[in-house]
């Protein structure tokens, strides 16, 4: 009896999968029927913008079915959510982990054009009940099914962000594929992003299509520490090479955040929030549209004050006394987030973004505690001021009813941090009464070009300029540092993309970057996609190449002190890559189950890594600092996920990502790259109006740079492996009102990432969202 339960079982589940695959076969034939035009004006509109739109991007007939801007937009189009911006109401479900690359039911022409319109991802599910569709814009820089692309992309929506309840970049990023995120402490602490084991300054970061890295830092890498997630709409975490579309610094990838737009009615909406390590948070805005003019404005006010952050083996190292025991790490951050557009006419268009952060970031670090021995009793605290802005204006025009389309950007950012320390040494004297300034700015003219080509494909063209500045100095007497210069960088690129019966899908495209400093490159991709018909299987993979220019500071720093020095090498050279993937994807039970893996292989050339040397001067030895081009690594690995919707109001998201990482001169293992990292999420809706999410995160060990011992290289420590469990809950009162409440790393880990900084132990967290 027990043998016949078995193969009824077996025979029963073959069978339901052979009828999925048939529904899915048919169901896809209908998606290649229906859908919105690469060259339609307004999906176009939200390239233009950075914005991104989901729903179905297909052919009819072999043409391209023109998708043209619904004009009752005008008259009072609600958000999927039901009210923008209000970051902690409840919603329907879909898997928060992020959508992967792999796409399934087309939307309905109708709410396809809703969002695109309000410019982010739609939540909203095809006839089939099945997992979203995801439709991604950084791919090939306009709107098309990430299932069609053949690179690796991964998109967050703003309503998986608004259910995790994550209020900070760094938090919801560390749990996408392909990504590991090190913070220096707790909120506002120095944050790095490691994609596919890469260092963290070969990953560009955009937002609403203008370049972030921090050219104030030695590295020219973007510091996550002070982002919070207000007014975000979607993230795009592009993986693998994509310097042939985007540049310096795209060499592991490109991180594209884009700004919700606002649609509908006014819609303002409040949120307070208070909980564990003193945090006390406020944000409000609106968001909404009037005529031709529409808007989003999300302010917010983030603090903590009393997280700790030294291990306690360290504090016993450093024989610590009791006020350093107990000292706090203090945070204020205020930001603020605009996204604003006018329709000229329904082929002319006018957009400006904003993004604005002021935060100052009190901390008191396992380095200010080595010093126990020189100041006694007393207290001395790193203070770091932040003021960032970031500003970018489009003008977009469609022409020839859709057939080609340009947008002309112009962006500007600048980003000034200052250093000191206060307390004071143990005779009495003052730490530190000269700060240190770190000040850069870019200034970027892009323009950029589709046309599409009907069934003869896509044709994309652009052209960028930058200037880029920075000027480090102090003004203290003793030690004086003044360093300023600039580059400029001149660029053209072209894409080529296009499909054959809807079953093999590709892309290519290169790039010719010029430089002032570092000399021309030219950078290349092509990313192909197999559909293998009546199966629902997707067969991807793509190569390309990178590079990564030396950032100003590394090129021309120039600062002495008593008994060290650190100067710039202006010989330095790009590092660059080349590399590959090749992955498959697998859709089921109606597109309900989603699965599928990726191999990675990169290979990097030219590393800029510190160098030192002892240099006689003035009849004494000085310590001196540089940059060179000293080093060789190679990455390769895994990337996994799985996506199901078990129910409607129950779905589950995994993936997993294995990394091997080493510098191939001396055969050791790259700094901070763990090799495995899993990531579970589920999110489960029991009632209407009330969302629970429940998130499991393991990361194993990885070497690291001590902060104690006798042997100190950057990997001679290990680092401890660590998981964390987080929940958080949302329910909907009214139409009004909405309570929320999570809990963090909810079984008390104690971890450090990176060693010497420990974590956030376990939080709770609640407060409530006001809508109108």
């Amino acid at each position: 009896m027990t043998l016949f339960r078995c193969v009824l079982t077996a025979s029963t589940i073959l069978a339901v999968a052979g009828s999925d695959l048939a529904g899915s076969h048919a169901h896809a034939a209908s998606l290649s029927e229906t859908g919105a035009a690469a060259g339609s004006p307004m999906t176009h509109k939200a390239a233009s913008s950075g914005a991104k739109v989901q729903g179905h991007v297909g052919r009819r007939g072999g043409r391209a079915a023109g998708l043209h801007p619904a004009r009752s937009g005008r008259g009072g189009m609600e958000t999927a959510s039901g009210a923008s911006g209000s970051a902690g109401q409840a919603m329907r479900v879909q898997p928060v982990t992020g959508a992967t690359a792999s796409g399934g039911a087309a939307l309905p022409a109708a709410r396809a054009v809703q969002a695109a319109q309000q410019g982010q991802p739609s939540v909203s599910l095809a006839a089939s009940q099945g997992l979203p569709e995801v439709v991604t814009v950084s791919a090939l820089r306009r709107p098309v099914r990430a299932e069609d692309v053949g690179s690796s992309v991964t998109v967050v929506t703003d309503e998986q962000i608004a259910i995790q309840q994550r209020r900070t970049l760094p938090d919801i990023l560390a749990r996408q594929p392909g990504l590991n995120v090190v913070r220096s402490g707790g909120f506002g602490g120095t944050t790095s992003i490691f994609m596919r084991g890469a260092n963290a300054n070969d990953v560009k970061v955009r937002i609403d299509g203008m370049d972030v890295n921090d050219g104030s830092s030695a590295s020219n890498a973007f510091d996550a520490g002070q982002f919070v997630t207000d007014g975000i709409g979607s993230i795009e975490i592009l993986r693998g090479p994509q310097s042939g579309l985007y540049g310096a610094d795209a060499m592991a990838g490109v991180i594209d955040i884009n700004t919700k737009a606002g649609e509908g009615r006014f819609k303002p909406f409040a949120r307070i929030e208070g909980g564990s390590y003193g945090t006390f948070n406020q944000a409000l805005g609106a968001s909404g549209r009037a005529g031709r003019f529409h808007y989003n404005v999300a302010l917010s006010h983030y603090r903590i004050d009393g997280f700790h952050e030294i291990p306690r083996y360290i504090e016993n190292e450093n024989e610590a006394n009791r006020a350093q025991r107990r000292a706090g790490d203090r945070n204020d951050n205020r930001s603020a987030n605009v996204k604003l557009g006018y329709d000229v006419t329904r082929t002319f268009d006018l957009g400006l973004t904003a993004r604005l952060i002021q935060a100052n970031y009190h901390t008191f670090t396992s380095y200010d505690e080595m010093y126990t021995p020189y100041n006694g009793t007393q207290l001395l605290r790193d203070q770091n001021t932040q003021n960032e802005a970031v500003v970018r204006g489009t003008a977009h025009l469609s022409s020839f009813g859709g057939r080609f389309d340009q947008v002309l950007g112009l962006g500007y950012m600048t980003n000034r941090r200052r250093y000191m320390q206060d307390g004071l040494y143990a005779d009495g004297s003052p730490a530190m009464t000269d700060p240190d300034y770190y000040r850069s700015t870019r200034l970027k003219v892009d323009w950029h070009g589709t046309l599409d080509l009907r069934k003869y494909g896509t044709v994309l063209v652009g052209a960028e300029h930058f200037h880029d500045s920075i000027n480090v100095s102090t003004d203290d007497p003793t030690e004086p540092v003044h360093t300023s210069a600039g580059m400029d960088t001149t660029a053209g690129y072209g894409q080529y993309e296009g499909n054959w019966n809807r079953i093999l899908y590709g892309a290519a495209n290169v790039r010719y970057d010029a430089n002032s400093r570092y000399g021309n490159h030219v950078t290349w991709r092509v990313a192909p996609a197999i559909h293998v018909p009546h199966t629902g299987t997707i067969l991807k993979a793509s190569a390309g190449s990178g590079f990564h220019a030396p950032s100003l500071y590394q090129l021309f720093v120039d600062q002495r002190g008593a008994g060290w020095g650190e100067v710039g090498n202006p010989a330095l050279k790009a590092e660059t890559m080349i590399g590959y993937d090749v992955g498959v994807e697998q859709k089921l039970l109606h597109d309900k189950l989603r699965f599928g893996a990726t191999w990675y292989d990169n290979k990097v050339r030219n590393l800029i890594q510190s160098t030192g040397s002892l240099v006689a001067s003035d009849g004494a030895y000085q310590y001196l600092y540089s940059y060179g081009n000293t080093g060789h690594a190679r990455m390769y690995g895994v990337e996994a996920f799985l996506d199901w919707k078990a129910l409607e109001t129950l779905s589950f998201a995994l993936n997993y990502t294995w990394t091997h990482a080493r510098d191939t001169e001396n055969h050791a293992l790259l700094q901070r790259r763990p090799q495995h990292k899993f990531n579970f999420n589920t999110t489960w809706s029991p009632v209407k109006d009330f969302t629970l999410s429940g998130n499991i995160l393991y990361t194993s060990g990885w070497r690291d740079y001590p902060l104690v011992g006798e042997n100190f290289c950057p990997t001679c420590a290990k680092g401890h492996g660590y998981f964390t469990i987080d929940l958080a809950a949302t329910y909907k009162i009214n139409r009004y009102l909405s309570v929320f409440a999570r809990a963090d790393n909810l079984l008390n880990r104690q971890y450090e990432n990176p060693v010497g900084y420990l974590q956030p132990g376990r939080a709770g967290y609640g407060g409530i969202t006001l809508n109108y």
